[in-house]
């Protein structure tokens, strides 16, 4: 029995604080950690506000004409509302840091929502008229419950830590280690308090010497420094239609990119293309005891190896958005799908991994067009797999598809998902590789 009661705590506990840890800290899954604009950053500053290094902090911050975030503590900004009023009035957002620096693991759900989260938020709408939106936990810890702040929040991390809180990291190692690690939508975590636990007193006097240093290099560099809701809205300052979408909607959307984030992380899938990341493969042995046979006689049997193909479902879910319909849709993402093909036959005669790979194959409800590319489409043989294949890529096209519960409605008899499958041969016959491409 107390065996049992152990197993039950380990098993709590792994839930409830250690998984939740592994997928924001370590896999960056439903928190903000790093933009997507070329040479532009954030410089975040956690922890205040400060009697005595806020203020010095905002001096630095106007001389260099930098607008930055703060994650501020309900106790210090009850304390000290004409330093939070300064933030505002100065341009700067302001975002929430808990109401005492504690750990969310050692707090229930509720108390983290409500004594450390809204009562802090209270706090700072009070001085500033202005309600934060933005969270960031203490030391970056989210227990279970913390992902469904997400639809109240923007749950924000970092990417760079310069680790100013240590007496040991003086203003020159501090400084390198900055410039050497700030790239292309950093997101810098520094701290202009250093009375939290584990901290030094006056570390942020340290901070302020090297930032002042930083400052200038990443303006000499041409990055520019922005707020983070700036930062994290840049695709929706980008996209042409905003769609609202129900709070069980969004739960869903949420709970399905989540899902699709651990299955990427765990199977290894990776884009063909950074900037152009719509299609995602992973070299796996072909299961199945159906027999291919394309449309060039090229056959894939049990046991060959092929590179599976994987849609970035974020990317099809904003292009659904942007699409004024079904068949504008369907044109951008096989154009997107073609522009990708050259790059896949590159892979596949340079790349060692992809050597012995018979061809590519994928299962998808995205299946027309998809023959002028090379494909050839097959069906699923009937019985149990084609039916739960069928379940499933209809769920995905409900909870992705902003009319997706309309379009399963209207057409069902066309959603029917096949195999599409383009042999080695036929890739490397139809998108043949230039000089300038070897």
């Amino acid at each position: 029995m107390r065996e049992k009661l152990l197993w039950g705590i380990v098993i709590f506990l792994a839930i409830y604080m250690f998984i939740p840890w592994l997928i924001t800290r370590i896999w960056g899954i439903g928190v903000f950690k790093r933009g997507k604009v070329r040479r532009e950053i954030a410089f975040t500053f956690d922890d205040g506000p400060d009697p005595i290094y806020t203020p010095q902090l905002l001096d630095m911050l106007e001389k260099h004409n930098v607008k930055a975030t703060f994650f501020v503590l309900g106790s210090k900004a009850e304390q000290y509302p004409q330093i939070i009023k300064r933030i505002h009035e100065e341009g700067h957002q302001i975002g929430i840091h808990n109401y005492v620096h504690a750990s969310n693991w050692l707090m229930t759900p509720w108390a983290v929502k409500n004594k450390q989260i809204k009562r802090s938020a209270d706090i700072v709408e009070s001085i500033t008229g202005t309600r934060p939106s933005y969270y960031r936990p203490p030391w970056g810890i989210l227990n279970l419950w913390g992902f469904f702040l997400k639809f109240e929040y923007h749950l924000v991390f970092w990417s760079v830590m310069a680790y100013d809180w240590r007496s040991q990291v003086d203003k020159n190692k501090m400084k390198n280690n900055l410039l050497h690690s700030i790239t292309d939508g950093s997101v810098i975590l520094l701290h202009d308090s250093g009375d939290t636990f584990g901290a030094v007193r006056d570390a942020p006097h340290y901070m302020l010497q090297a930032l002042d240093d930083v400052l200038e290099e990443v303006k000499l560099r041409n990055f520019q420094c922005v707020r983070i809701d700036e930062m994290i809205h840049y695709l929706e300052r980008n996209t042409p239609v905003q769609l609202i979408l129900s709070r069980p909607k969004q739960l869903l959307i949420f709970s399905w990119m989540l899902w699709e984030q651990l299955f990427i992380k765990i199977f290894h899938i990776v884009a063909i293309d950074r900037d152009n990341p719509l299609l995602k493969v992973r070299i796996r042995e072909y299961t199945g005891n159906q027999i291919i046979t394309m449309e060039d006689g090229e056959q894939i049997r049990k046991g060959d190896r092929v590179v599976e193909l994987h849609f970035d479902n974020r990317i099809l879910f904003q292009l659904s958005i942007d699409a004024p319909n079904q068949m504008h849709l369907a044109i951008q993402i096989i154009r997107k799908t073609e522009q990708l093909m050259p790059q896949i036959n590159k892979l596949i005669q340079n790349d060692p991994l992809f050597h012995d790979v018979k061809g590519l194959y994928g299962i998808s409800l995205i299946h027309r067009g998809t023959k002028k590319l090379g494909f050839s489409v097959i069906d699923l043989p009937k019985g149990a797999f084609s039916f739960l294949t069928q379940c499933y890529l209809r769920l995905l096209l409900y909870v992705l598809h902003p009319q997706g519960k309309k379009r399963l409605q209207s057409k069902p008899e066309l959603l029917v998902p096949k195999i599409i499958a383009i042999s080695k041969k036929e890739l490397m016959n139809r998108y043949i590789l230039s000089e300038t491409n070897l």
